[in-house]
Protein backbone atom coordinates (compact mmCIF):
# COMPACT_ATOMS: atom_id res chain seq x y z
CA UNK A 1 0.00 0.00 0.00
CA UNK A 2 2.20 2.60 0.70
CA UNK A 3 4.50 3.53 -1.80
CA UNK A 4 2.30 1.49 -4.49
CA UNK A 5 -1.20 2.87 -4.09
CA UNK A 6 -0.46 5.60 -1.95
CA UNK A 7 2.74 8.42 -1.01
CA UNK A 8 2.06 8.06 3.09
CA UNK A 9 5.69 8.12 3.30
CA UNK A 10 6.36 11.87 4.16
CA UNK A 11 3.49 11.25 7.02
CA UNK A 12 5.53 8.21 8.18
CA UNK A 13 8.87 9.95 8.15
CA UNK A 14 7.41 12.96 10.40
CA UNK A 15 5.84 10.21 12.79
CA UNK A 16 8.66 8.10 13.20
CA UNK A 17 10.85 11.17 13.76
CA UNK A 18 8.36 12.47 16.14
CA UNK A 19 8.81 9.38 18.01
CA UNK A 20 12.71 9.34 18.07
CA UNK A 21 12.29 12.89 19.17
CA UNK A 22 10.51 11.49 22.22
CA UNK A 23 12.55 8.67 22.96
CA UNK A 24 16.05 10.86 22.26
CA UNK A 25 17.49 9.47 19.73
CA UNK A 26 19.07 10.38 16.46
CA UNK A 27 18.39 7.60 13.45
CA UNK A 28 20.83 7.83 10.37
CA UNK A 29 18.95 8.46 7.20
CA UNK A 30 21.20 5.17 6.30
CA UNK A 31 19.35 3.33 8.91
CA UNK A 32 16.11 4.86 7.86
CA UNK A 33 16.27 4.03 4.62
CA UNK A 34 16.80 0.29 5.51
CA UNK A 35 13.29 0.28 7.10
CA UNK A 36 11.62 0.70 3.68
CA UNK A 37 9.24 -1.97 3.42
CA UNK A 38 8.95 -3.27 6.89
CA UNK A 39 6.34 -3.38 9.84
CA UNK A 40 6.75 -1.45 12.68
CA UNK A 41 7.07 -3.51 15.40
CA UNK A 42 10.27 -5.03 13.56
CA UNK A 43 11.39 -1.26 12.88
CA UNK A 44 10.93 -0.70 16.87
CA UNK A 45 12.90 -3.99 17.64
CA UNK A 46 15.65 -3.04 16.00
CA UNK A 47 15.80 0.58 17.31
CA UNK A 48 15.43 -0.81 21.41
CA UNK A 49 18.32 -2.69 20.54
CA UNK A 50 20.66 -0.71 18.57
CA UNK A 51 20.30 1.75 20.69
CA UNK A 52 20.02 0.25 24.04
CA UNK A 53 16.68 1.67 24.86
CA UNK A 54 15.00 1.56 28.23
CA UNK A 55 11.76 1.32 26.45
CA UNK A 56 9.77 -1.32 24.80
CA UNK A 57 9.36 -1.81 21.08
CA UNK A 58 5.59 -1.73 21.87
CA UNK A 59 5.99 1.64 23.54
CA UNK A 60 7.65 2.55 20.33
CA UNK A 61 5.21 1.33 18.42
CA UNK A 62 2.48 3.07 20.45
CA UNK A 63 4.04 6.51 20.38
CA UNK A 64 4.64 5.92 16.28
CA UNK A 65 1.50 5.44 15.81
CA UNK A 66 0.14 7.94 18.05
CA UNK A 67 1.79 10.55 15.60
CA UNK A 68 0.76 8.87 12.64
CA UNK A 69 -2.69 8.74 13.59
CA UNK A 70 -3.13 12.48 14.06
CA UNK A 71 -1.07 13.60 10.98
CA UNK A 72 -3.53 10.93 8.74
CA UNK A 73 -6.47 12.95 10.39
CA UNK A 74 -5.46 15.89 9.87
CA UNK A 75 -3.64 15.99 6.15
CA UNK A 76 -5.10 16.60 3.48
CA UNK A 77 -2.76 16.43 1.40
CA UNK A 78 -2.48 12.48 1.31
CA UNK A 79 -3.78 11.03 -1.83
CA UNK A 80 -3.41 8.36 -4.06
CA UNK A 81 -0.17 8.17 -6.24
CA UNK A 82 -0.75 8.81 -10.17
CA UNK A 83 -2.33 6.26 -12.20
CA UNK A 84 -3.19 3.70 -9.28
CA UNK A 85 -6.47 3.79 -9.52
CA UNK A 86 -6.89 3.54 -12.85
CA UNK A 87 -4.46 0.41 -13.12
CA UNK A 88 -6.60 -0.70 -10.38
CA UNK A 89 -9.85 -0.10 -12.44
CA UNK A 90 -8.68 -1.62 -15.05
CA UNK A 91 -6.99 -5.02 -13.11
CA UNK A 92 -10.80 -5.25 -11.20
CA UNK A 93 -12.81 -4.69 -14.82
CA UNK A 94 -10.32 -7.23 -16.69
CA UNK A 95 -11.04 -10.37 -13.54
CA UNK A 96 -7.97 -10.19 -11.84
CA UNK A 97 -8.29 -11.13 -8.56
CA UNK A 98 -6.79 -8.64 -6.34
CA UNK A 99 -5.30 -8.95 -2.69
CA UNK A 100 -4.20 -5.78 -0.50
CA UNK A 101 -0.67 -7.25 1.23
CA UNK A 102 0.98 -4.13 3.53
CA UNK A 103 3.27 -3.89 6.45
CA UNK A 104 0.93 -1.01 7.32
CA UNK A 105 -1.51 -2.13 10.63
CA UNK A 106 -4.68 -2.67 9.45
CA UNK A 107 -6.53 -0.12 11.00
CA UNK A 108 -4.21 1.77 8.59
CA UNK A 109 -5.23 -0.20 5.81
CA UNK A 110 -8.51 0.44 6.67
CA UNK A 111 -8.28 3.80 7.14
CA UNK A 112 -6.78 4.55 3.64
CA UNK A 113 -9.35 1.96 1.91
CA UNK A 114 -12.35 4.36 3.71
CA UNK A 115 -10.86 7.10 2.84
CA UNK A 116 -10.77 6.67 -0.87
CA UNK A 117 -12.89 3.70 -1.52
CA UNK A 118 -10.93 0.56 -2.45
CA UNK A 119 -12.70 -2.01 -0.51
CA UNK A 120 -14.46 -2.77 -3.81
CA UNK A 121 -12.14 -3.87 -5.93
CA UNK A 122 -10.25 -6.20 -3.51
CA UNK A 123 -10.92 -9.81 -2.36
CA UNK A 124 -8.48 -9.49 0.86
CA UNK A 125 -6.15 -7.27 2.10
CA UNK A 126 -3.31 -8.59 4.60
CA UNK A 127 -1.30 -6.92 7.45
CA UNK A 128 2.23 -7.62 8.29
CA UNK A 129 1.57 -6.25 11.70
CA UNK A 130 -0.67 -9.08 12.18
CA UNK A 131 1.71 -11.86 10.63
CA UNK A 132 4.97 -13.92 12.61
CA UNK A 133 7.21 -12.96 9.83
CA UNK A 134 8.07 -9.07 8.66
CA UNK A 135 9.64 -8.57 4.97
CA UNK A 136 11.77 -9.37 3.38
CA UNK A 137 10.42 -12.97 5.22
CA UNK A 138 7.70 -13.78 2.27
CA UNK A 139 5.03 -14.82 4.63
CA UNK A 140 3.08 -12.07 3.65
CA UNK A 141 2.67 -12.73 -0.26
CA UNK A 142 2.21 -16.46 0.57
CA UNK A 143 -0.66 -15.84 2.40
CA UNK A 144 -1.99 -13.22 -0.08
CA UNK A 145 -1.74 -15.70 -2.70
CA UNK A 146 -3.08 -18.01 -1.02
CA UNK A 147 -5.91 -15.36 -0.11
CA UNK A 148 -6.12 -15.33 -3.79
CA UNK A 149 -7.27 -18.90 -4.31
CA UNK A 150 -4.51 -18.72 -6.97
CA UNK A 151 -0.72 -20.34 -7.12
CA UNK A 152 2.08 -18.38 -6.23
CA UNK A 153 3.32 -19.07 -10.23
CA UNK A 154 -0.21 -17.60 -11.38
CA UNK A 155 0.52 -14.24 -9.06
CA UNK A 156 1.73 -11.13 -9.81
CA UNK A 157 3.15 -8.57 -6.72
CA UNK A 158 3.99 -4.41 -7.21
CA UNK A 159 6.50 -3.16 -5.17
CA UNK A 160 8.09 -0.16 -4.07
CA UNK A 161 10.69 -1.77 -1.50
CA UNK A 162 14.31 -3.85 -1.52
CA UNK A 163 12.55 -5.93 1.08
CA UNK A 164 8.98 -6.31 -0.44
CA UNK A 165 10.68 -7.73 -3.64
CA UNK A 166 12.94 -9.58 -1.96
CA UNK A 167 9.86 -11.50 -0.05
CA UNK A 168 7.91 -11.38 -3.19
CA UNK A 169 11.03 -13.27 -4.80
CA UNK A 170 11.11 -15.80 -1.85
CA UNK A 171 7.49 -16.41 -2.15
CA UNK A 172 8.04 -18.05 -5.53
CA UNK A 173 5.92 -14.63 -7.43
CA UNK A 174 6.78 -12.55 -10.75
CA UNK A 175 7.37 -9.11 -9.08
CA UNK A 176 7.10 -6.26 -10.71
CA UNK A 177 9.15 -3.16 -8.89
CA UNK A 178 7.69 0.17 -9.09
CA UNK A 179 10.55 2.53 -9.24
CA UNK A 180 8.53 5.31 -7.35
CA UNK A 181 9.81 8.79 -6.78
CA UNK A 182 8.71 8.40 -3.28
CA UNK A 183 11.16 5.36 -2.02
CA UNK A 184 14.41 6.65 -2.03
CA UNK A 185 17.63 4.24 -2.39
CA UNK A 186 15.60 0.83 -3.10
CA UNK A 187 17.15 -1.54 -4.86
CA UNK A 188 15.05 -3.08 -8.04
CA UNK A 189 17.74 -5.24 -9.14
CA UNK A 190 15.62 -8.54 -8.12
CA UNK A 191 12.91 -7.73 -9.84
CA UNK A 192 11.46 -9.18 -13.09
CA UNK A 193 10.33 -6.08 -14.38
CA UNK A 194 10.81 -2.56 -13.45
CA UNK A 195 8.74 0.30 -13.96
CA UNK A 196 8.35 4.10 -13.25
CA UNK A 197 4.29 4.76 -14.17
CA UNK A 198 1.68 2.33 -13.92
CA UNK A 199 0.47 2.37 -17.58
CA UNK A 200 3.78 0.58 -18.16
CA UNK A 201 1.52 -2.69 -16.71
CA UNK A 202 -2.36 -1.96 -17.54
CA UNK A 203 -4.54 -5.45 -18.19
CA UNK A 204 -3.85 -5.26 -22.24
CA UNK A 205 0.11 -5.33 -22.46
CA UNK A 206 -0.16 -7.96 -19.41
CA UNK A 207 -2.15 -10.06 -21.36
CA UNK A 208 -0.14 -9.79 -24.51
CA UNK A 209 3.45 -10.78 -22.75
CA UNK A 210 1.47 -13.71 -21.83
CA UNK A 211 0.43 -14.50 -25.46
Amino acid sequence: MDGVIIDSEPLHYKAYHAMFDEVGITVSPELYESFTGMATLPICEVLVDHFKLNRTAEELVASKRKHFKELFVNNDALQLIDGVLECIQDYHANGLTLVLASSASMLSINNVFQRFDLDQYFVAKLSGADLAESKPHPEIFIKAAEASGHAPEHCMVIEDSTNGIKAAKAAGIYCVGFDSPHSKNQDYSLADKVIRGFGEITFAKLSKRIE
